[in-house]
């Protein structure tokens, strides 16, 4: 009923019966929705109450999806290393020769550097230091893995010295070479007048010069006897020399057989476990740098005293 103003009276409306049905109808409609809508979710929670998630099959569900994200973060890995690993080679290639001679071995140091520190961040590599590297002068380190290079060359940049079979390593021998590593024969060490015409035009040029004493990598339980010979150019050039202790941890596996590279490990499948792991730890710890005296047998046994000391 509504009102016309114009005639002042109240005019009656006539409501559709067909409307009225189809209200009543869809009333209908929804209820049995709701109905048919409980009773489902009663059925589901009766069948949820007789057969539960068993413990294992959750544990199984979180086992393969921890697979799967370890599976993707290894090959994303593997991916970005090699693919950074190239353009690094091609810019070595095209921008070194621009450098003045003299310039050249920063320039190559810096180049690694830049690609180590883009390699730790990728690999998942997380280094701590304890006192400071140095900027110039010998620096001394124990040897455990081809990790060492990139963890030193991270801080600050290096040139190493490295025996000649690495420059023949798929990879790393490409790196070492256009790094400008000091590679040395097994017989001559740097007793050879070459190698230490090296080591003082490197130290000149105001890079750090790397030595592994012991010449070969353990598995990190201890450190092993140094070779004097090794130390021949710190007597020869009475330059300082600082000493470090490189250490690593997992929280996933075993830093002896999968971080440290040793015996007879292949290179290849070794790098590639690591890819999958989810962090590795490095920890530094340097000493001063200063002139060392006496004899090269005696600057071995204090620098390896040194980095023992700096382990426990």
């Amino acid at each position: 009923m509504i009102l016309d103003s114009k005639n002042a009276r109240e005019v009656q409306i006539p409501i559709d019966c067909d409307f009225e049905n189809q209200s009543a109808s869809l009333g209908l409609l929804r209820n049995a929705k709701h109905a048919f809508a409980t009773r489902a979710f009663c059925l589901l929670e009766t069948y949820q109450a007789r057969r539960p998630i068993t413990p294992w099959a959750r544990c199984l569900c979180y086992n393969a999806a921890k697979t799967m994200r370890t599976a993707f973060l290894g090959i994303w890995r593997t991916f970005a290393v090699t693919f950074f690993s190239l353009c690094a080679l091609v810019e070595n290639a095209i921008t070194i020769p621009f450098f003045a001679p003299a310039q050249r071995l920063q320039a190559r140091a810096g180049w690694l550097q830049r690609w180590s520190r883009f390699a730790s961040r990728v690999v998942g590599i997380r280094i701590t230091t304890r006192g400071s590297i140095p900027r110039s002068g010998l620096l001394v380190s124990n040897h455990l893995s081809y990790l060492d290079v990139i963890v030193l060359s991270s801080i600050r940049p290096c040139v190493f010295v490295a025996k000649r079979d690495v420059a023949g390593w798929p990879f790393f021998g490409w790196l070492a070479r256009a790094a400008g590593t000091i590679f040395v024969d097994r017989e001559n060490r740097l007793s050879s007048p070459a190698v230490v015409d090296l080591v003082r035009a490197t130290l000149a040029s105001g890079s750090v010069v790397v030595l592994f004493p012991e010449g070969t990598s353990s598995d990190g339980s201890t450190v092993l006897p140094f070779k004097s010979a090794l130390l021949e150019s710190a007597v020869q050039l009475r330059c300082p020399v600082a000493s470090v202790s490189i250490q690593y941890a997992l929280d996933d596996g075993s830093v002896a057989d999968e971080v440290c590279y040793w015996r007879d490990m292949t290179l290849v499948p070794h790098l590639l476990n690591l890819f999958f792991k989810r962090e590795i730890r490095s920890s530094c710890s340097f000493s001063p740098l200063r002139i060392r005296t006496g004899n090269r047998k005696e600057i071995a046994r204090e620098l390896r005293e040194e980095i023992m000391w700096m382990r426990s």
